[in-house]
């Protein structure tokens, strides 16, 4: 059960880039890359998710918490930019996950505690039984 969290596209900011290949090679691919900007901290991601990114060692967040990710694989726009998201989704939902919370190998002190509350209450009953009351 775990839940994703899809990104608003009113939060992500797309530019293309108009640049010049080198040496003119491959001018139609450089000519519709993608640069992705999205910024953490006005964005609607909960809270814990949000920290989680900020504290990730990725080269793709600047410090002031912007995630900029660049897409020219393709030499549409269109498929960059889907590109471009994609990879934006991907590093959300490798910090969204949370771990499978584990059992406690130890017992909980509670539940320590009411299991002798439970023997000693069974036990007196039983000592309890066959006894006469005056």
């Amino acid at each position: 059960m775990s839940q994703r969290y899809t990104i608003p596209p009113d939060e992500v900011e797309i530019s293309a880039i108009r640049a010049q290949g080198a040496g003119g090679q491959n001018v139609n691919k450089v000519s519709s890359a993608v640069h992705l900007r999205f910024d953490i901290h006005a964005s609607s991601l909960p809270e814990a998710i949000r920290e989680r990114l900020l504290k990730l060692g990725d080269q793709r967040i600047t410090k002031d918490g912007v995630v900029v990710i660049k897409a020219q694989e393709f030499r549409s726009l269109e498929g960059n930019r889907a590109e471009a998201l994609r990879r934006l989704q991907e590093l959300i939902d490798s910090v969204a996950v949370l771990p499978k919370r584990r059992r406690p190998t130890k017992p909980s002190h509670s539940a320590v505690v009411k299991r002798l509350d439970s023997k000693t209450r069974r036990a007196s009953i039983k000592a309890g039984r066959g006894k006469v009351s005056d």
